[in-house]
């Protein structure tokens, strides 16, 4: 009987032990919950958007912590503009909300942009267990995609111009004061023009 006590008691004890062992990896994989969230933007920055080309350019964010980890199930909202350059996004509104993947990404597709020319800021929020952050994208929407490279071939061709005009000036003015009195002397005609006195008298 004292022998069947002493195994029964080695027995749960181990069990305990096992249980232990088995439950602190597990604790230990488990991530502590994230005490800041920060907005990355991975790609849209800057992006040029053409009307005739209808699609936008794909924006992408990426939500990390505080330890610059990425945080899955974040929801990121996007808010096209109201007024001026915007568009239309895959639900037919100009803000959507989506979920970060595993790696922390979520990512904007805007179906079709408006025709309205200039800048458009994209605004992003993110929202996570009380932890907010926002960001602002921006993007440029052309008409055609001549226009982006218009406005910069003009400015160059005219500084060309410029700084021609200017070389040809400094070039006749080296060549004047090279050459020396007596060559303008006589490279240029003087004509000169005596006064006398008019006669008048009857027509012939």
């Amino acid at each position: 009987m004292h022998n069947c006590l002493n195994a029964s008691t080695i027995s749960r004890a181990l069990s305990v032990f096992l249980a232990c062992l088995i439950a602190a990896p597990m604790t230990a994989q488990t991530p502590a919950a994230p005490t800041q969230i920060n907005i990355v933007i991975l790609e849209g920055e800057g992006a040029i958007n053409v009307v005739r080309q209808r699609a936008a350019r794909e924006t992408m964010v990426q939500v990390e912590d505080q330890n610059h980890k990425p945080v899955a199930a974040v929801a990121v909202t996007f808010f096209l503009p109201n007024e001026g350059a915007s568009g239309v996004l895959s639900n037919g509104s100009r803000s959507i909300t989506v979920l970060t993947d595993s790696e922390g990404k979520a990512a904007l597709h805007v179906v079709r942009v408006n025709n309205v020319h200039g800048n458009m800021q994209i605004r992003v929020e993110a929202s996570f267990h009380g932890l907010t952050k926002s960001a602002v994208i921006n993007q440029t929407t052309l008409l055609n995609a001549g226009a982006s490279t218009g406005g910069l071939i003009s400015g160059k061709l005219l500084a060309i111009l410029l700084i021609g005009a200017a070389g040809a000036i400094a070039g006749g003015l080296v060549a004047a004061n090279s050459g020396g009195s007596s060559s303008s002397s006589s490279s240029v005609a003087v004509t000169t023009v005596t006064p006398g006195t008019p006669a008048v008298g009857p027509p012939k």
